[in-house]
């Protein structure tokens, strides 16, 4: 378990000094980690209210912390509405023509987890999730007439666009790996990421009991000590019974709506019927293959390939609630614009910010959340941190 440090608590359990420490200072992956989940697969309603306060035992953070560690659910079906609001600007089409570049970026298909990622950056949405084990998952989003359904069953991963009618089949990992024992994108994972960087920098505390989908929860309330930070606060609900995270909200510094809140709005812990997991592709429907290539000697990456491969790469300077990533793209000349960038460079560039030091130049571009910074030697400095402490760690970098 990572070391931590607890303020009083309140509500339902004892404030109490706990273990501090130090790990590496992974802070940044904590937004990007939710950012990216949200964009991959969901969202949540912020008015989804806590129904009461229940009577329960008293609890501090750490015996909380540790019922989450020790929870092993590995049957469950329920409902999951997620909200996200990053800020982001209305980009009128381009969000449609971002989820076709994306399906031509991977295999072609509407039906294609990859090609999903744009729509569900912002705003809400609700999924039905069920789970049977390490090796048999199912997420369904519900949208306006329409379905989409991502099942792995075993070794088969199935996508199913009923909209396009259109089939994506491809292989999970090999059994001999660790896989997931819940769906992605329910309030369980969320939590795990934003506990991997609980450190000496950040306030853990109890904050009294709630009611969630129908069953008692405590409220786990953690809270970054520094500042430059651009996290307000992250509230968990801990099924009380279960230990299972229920309803996860991260609200931003600067106020105002969570950033994310995803919670179950119905939950059964009992086995999901066998016929869950099924799959035939329909009559008619195009099915595509996932494809597997190996990439050739002298192969060029596209840009997204560029920002993928160095975020996976990345430094890390900093420690706790202020870590930055940081990375070399290798492309110098900073962002596109003008004539040399076209429309969409010149799109791109006003969204963001010009700014200098002693790095040089750069743009930074922001959310309510996760801010970036592009220099103009292609450097990429990145961190749930404010656009002073973007600058400020790559003049330190120099």
């Amino acid at each position: 378990m990572a070391p931590y440090e607890s303020d009083e608590a309140t509500g339902a359990g004892q404030g109490e000094d706990l273990p501090t420490g130090r790990r590496k200072a992974a802070r940044y992956v904590v937004p990007v980690a939710v950012v990216g989940v949200a964009a991959a697969t969901i969202g949540l309603v912020p008015a989804l209210a806590d129904s009461g306060s229940p009577d329960l035992p008293k609890i501090t953070a750490q015996q909380l912390i540790e019922k989450i560690a020790k929870s092993d659910v590995q049957q469950l079906s329920g409902t999951v509405k997620v909200s996200t609001d990053l800020g982001l600007p209305n980009l009128g089409g381009l969000e449609s023509s971002l989820a076709s570049g994306a399906a031509r970026g991977g295999d072609g298909s509407s039906a294609d987890p990859k090609s999903k990622l744009t729509e569900l950056v912002s705003g809400t949405h609700t999924l039905r999730v069920a789970t049977d084990g390490p090796d048999r998952q199912k997420l369904s989003l519900l949208e306006s007439g329409s379905e989409y359904s991502l099942i792995h069953d075993g070794r088969n991963v199935w996508g199913y666009d009923s909209k396009s009618n259109e089939v994506f089949h491809g292989t999970a990992a090999d059994s001999g790996k660790e896989h997931r024992a819940e769906p992605p994108a329910t309030p369980k994972g969320f939590a795990d990421e934003a506990l991997k960087s609980v450190d000496d920098t950040t306030s853990v505390t109890v904050d009294g009991t709630a009611q969630v989908a129908g069953r008692d929860a405590y409220k786990l309330l953690i809270k970054p000590r520094q500042s430059g930070s651009t996290v307000g606060a992250i509230s968990i609900a801990v099924d009380a019974k279960t230990g299972m995270p229920l309803k996860f909200t991260l609200t931003p510094k600067s106020g105002g709506a969570a950033v994310l809140d995803a919670g179950f709005t119905q939950v059964s812990f009992a086995k999901p019927a066998d016929s869950t997991f099924d799959f035939t592709p329909p009559k008619g429907a195009k099915v595509t293959e996932e494809k597997k290539e190996a990439k050739a000697p002298g192969h060029t990456p596209r840009s997204g390939e560029d920002f993928t491969q160095g975020l996976q790469g990345a430094n890390v300077l900093g420690k706790g609630w202020t870590s930055v990533a940081t990375f070399d793209t290798g492309a110098k000349g900073g962002m596109p614009s003008g004539s040399e960038g076209g429309a969409f460079g010149g799109f791109l560039g006003s969204l963001g910010d010009h700014v200098s030091g002693k790095f040089g130049k750069g743009t930074v571009f922001s959310t309510r959340l996760v801010n970036a910074l592009i220099t103009d030697d292609g450097k990429v400095y990145a961190g749930a941190v404010t656009k002073d402490t973007l600058v400020k760690a790559a003049d330190e970098a120099k």
